[in-house]
């Protein structure tokens, strides 16, 4: 089943369970027919509300008020920097049942969180199930920032439809591996993620069908979708600076 996007708008008025926020947000129908919704923060910050859950990625008080949403069921943090980890924002969106899913690192500075490693699988729901992936620099003068085995991107399965966030990640050879990726997040900021040409590279190494470029800061990003045009792959750029 072909995903399809039945909603976009640019500084939306939208409510999370009954609370409203002006963000960019999309909906996807999923293969089992249920509405993703997925809120474009900034950075690498997103929200995704699927069958009743809310799931917080890398959420940052530099860029929203946390205190302002509802309580997350799911906090999913991708590594320890300081603008993908937030204690203040991580203790205001948990509540009692709140699961906390991180690397080592970030376990070990919180205190607390469920501990993800490269290649471990886990469901947080019947129909929803995470697996991390391996996130880290190449560039050899660039390893130190993301350095292999330490972070983690994740793939999470939606009833079916997978969503790819990468987390920092330069375009490692794993990525070869990535297979019915149905929505891909790709970073773009150098020196610490990708180049543009890094991200043309790493798409075409698994062709997702719907690809959002996120932690761009000020790059171009428009030359990713221009230089895509023809793969198959549908380029969707959101506010995410």
């Amino acid at each position: 089943m072909k995903l399809k996007l039945v909603f976009i708008s640019v500084l939306l008025i939208f409510t999370i369970k009954g609370y409203s926020f002006s963000f960019e947000k999309d909906t996807i129908i999923t293969k089992e027919g249920k509405e993703l919704v997925i809120t474009f923060i900034k950075h690498g910050s997103l929200i995704f509300e699927y069958d009743d859950l809310i799931i917080q990625v890398d959420p940052v008080m530099e860029y929203v008020n946390y205190a302002d949403f509802p309580t997350a069921d799911i906090i999913l943090l991708t590594h320890e920097h300081p603008d993908h980890l937030d204690s203040i924002a991580i203790n205001i969106l948990s509540g009692r049942t709140t699961r906390l899913i991180t690397n080592e690192a970030c376990n070990k500075i919180l205190g607390k969180g469920e501990i993800m490693r490269n290649g471990d699988i886990i469901s947080l729901k019947e129909n929803i199930h995470l697996k991390a992936v391996p996130a880290y620099n190449t560039t050899p003068e660039r390893e130190f920032y993301h350095p292999k085995y330490r972070d983690n991107g994740f793939i999470l399965n939606l009833g079916g439809t997978n969503v790819y966030i990468a987390g920092d990640t330069e375009d490692i050879p794993e990525m070869k591996e990535l297979t019915q990726i149905d929505v891909a997040f790709l970073p773009v900021n150098q020196p610490f993620t990708m180049t543009l040409k890094q991200v043309i590279s790493a798409a075409r190494r698994f062709y997702p069908p719907i690809l959002y470029p996120y932690h761009y800061n000020d790059t171009d990003v428009s030359i990713i979708k221009k230089t895509l045009i023809n793969d198959s792959i549908d380029v969707r750029i959101r506010e995410m600076q």
